[in-house]
């Protein structure tokens, strides 16, 4: 049965057997009266608002049989008092509004469904995310709702020229996404492909949100760590990357915004570098890319260094091992690098409660006590101790883990074939880099390469908007 008939009882029949009336029990079904014509209704508890339900029961209940209408469009024009309202007559449509919230009206000789957009769905206050904090700035931060999210951004932006586009992806999840763009200012054969791509997507659900849709955006790119995705909390840096021209994509039941294309000098990007003035901006900016290059760099050097004294340059002699600990260096740095994300695993299941407590245990244990029980090296800890607090520096977090994934590799490279293994690291992170593509196909080190000054100066420095 693809079409409803004009015959209730065979609908309500037909939605019986569909949607499991009596075996599930958040599926509300009653049998009312619509002036002289019998009528059904069907919604799911805990979607629908109680006070418009109850209103639009009301009017259609008390409808006199004088003003009946001979047709569902000549009822929703003339007496339902509401905005919300559309007719459908494909019973896969009627399914699909009524497992997402909307109520359905059912009513006898009228060959179309009435739904009546009611649903509001259980969300959690709009409140600055915890990942995304700024120094300055709005407060405000994406929830799970994407309607909600939607609104948010056109708070921001209030031009005719926004663009948001929703279908639905996968079969048995049907879930909600958003395209987001500024019609003049996105490119439009990038905007093309990623419809194309959205409508070619045959997968059953998207079981963990935007990384499933991101996976089913990108198959088969999983070799090269470094991310092609840029994620966010704050409506405000979603409205900007709209306002450059950028596509965000909104899956409902996320609260992150997908920005598209991204290079890694927008993954660099922070909101306090706008929220600041230039010169202020500028600095934190570059203190982030310092600091991210040495949080590669700066665990190789030393290997590479303790492994070929006789390169330390007169006066830094004072950065050689003070003790020979009983463990090699590179096996040294390689569990700690394993022990740090051990800590952040930890850190992220420790009850608030207890979070202060057992840091303080982690920090003696993995500091002072595991150096003076020969395991670990003072030096070793110190430069271990700084990765530490330099991954925190990053804002994104798949750029942090690549960066990491590079780095861990250019240790084994240089502590297996010294000079020239280091060189092989570094090259490797570079060709990861040159060769890496963006979504849409541009170079990953844009505007780097191909080379724009304008565009470079702009990423590099926090020009007055």
């Amino acid at each position: 049965m693809e079409i409803i008939s004009k015959n209730l009882d065979e609908n309500v029949a037909f939605l019986k057997q569909e949607l499991k009336i009596g075996q599930n029990f958040d599926v509300v079904y009653r049998v009312i009266q619509i002036g002289s014509k019998r009528g059904a209704i069907c919604f799911l508890d805990g979607f629908c608002k109680d006070e418009i339900m109850q209103k639009m029961l009301q009017y259609l209940m008390d409808l006199q049989p004088e003003k009946e209408a001979d047709t569902a469009y000549e009822l929703i024009k003339k007496s339902v008092p509401y905005v919300e309202v559309d007719l459908k007559d494909k019973w896969d449509d009627i399914f699909y509004f009524i497992l997402s919230g909307v109520f359905a009206v059912f009513v006898e000789g009228y060959d179309r469904c009435i739904l009546i957009d009611s649903r509001t769905y259980p969300a959690r206050s709009v409140s600055e995310p915890e990942k995304d904090k700024a120094m300055r700035g709005s407060k405000d931060g994406f929830v799970e709702t994407v309607v909600f999210n939607t609104a948010l951004i056109r708070r921001r932006i209030r031009d005719r020229d926004l663009c948001m586009e929703i279908q639905s992806v996968g079969r048995t999840s049907r879930t909600d996404v958003v395209l987001c763009y500024m019609g003049s200012r996105v490119k439009q054969q990038f905007l093309q492909k990623i419809k194309s791509r959205l409508q070619q997507i045959d997968t059953d659900a998207l079981t963990v949100n935007q990384q499933s849709l991101a996976e089913q955006l990108l198959p088969g790119k999983w070799m090269n760590p470094f991310p092609k995705f840029r994620y966010t909390e704050r409506p405000d840096t979603a409205a900007a990357q709209v306002l450059e021209g950028n596509i965000i994509i909104l899956v409902d039941n996320s609260p992150q915004a997908m920005i598209i294309p991204v290079s890694v000098w927008d993954l660099m990007e922070e909101a306090d570098d706008y929220y600041f003035p230039p010169v202020t901006g500028t600095y934190l900016r570059w203190s982030r890319i310092i600091i991210t290059i040495a949080n590669y760099f700066i665990t190789p050097l030393f290997l590479l260094m303790i492994q070929n004294p006789e390169w330390i340059p007169k006066g830094f002699e004072f950065i050689m091992l003070k003790e020979t600990a009983n463990i090699p260096v590179i096996i040294q740095f390689l569990i700690l690098e394993l022990a740090i994300d051990g800590l952040r695993l930890a850190a992220v299941n420790t009850p608030n409660m207890l979070s202060t407590p057992l840091s303080v245990t982690a920090a003696l244990v993995l500091g002072e006590f595991s150096v003076n029980s020969g395991w670990f090296s003072s030096e070793v800890m110190l430069y271990m101790a700084f990765v530490a607090i330099a991954n925190y520096t990053q804002p994104n977090y798949e750029l942090g883990y690549a960066i990491k994934f590079m780095r861990v590799i250019t240790l084994v490279l240089t502590s297996i074939f010294n000079l020239w293994g280091f060189v092989a690291g570094v090259v490797i992170t570079i060709l990861s880099l040159v060769f890496n593509k963006t979504i849409s196909g541009e170079s990953y080190l844009k505007p780097l390469i191909p080379f724009n000054r304008k565009k470079l100066s702009n990423q590099m420095i926090r020009h007055k908007k």
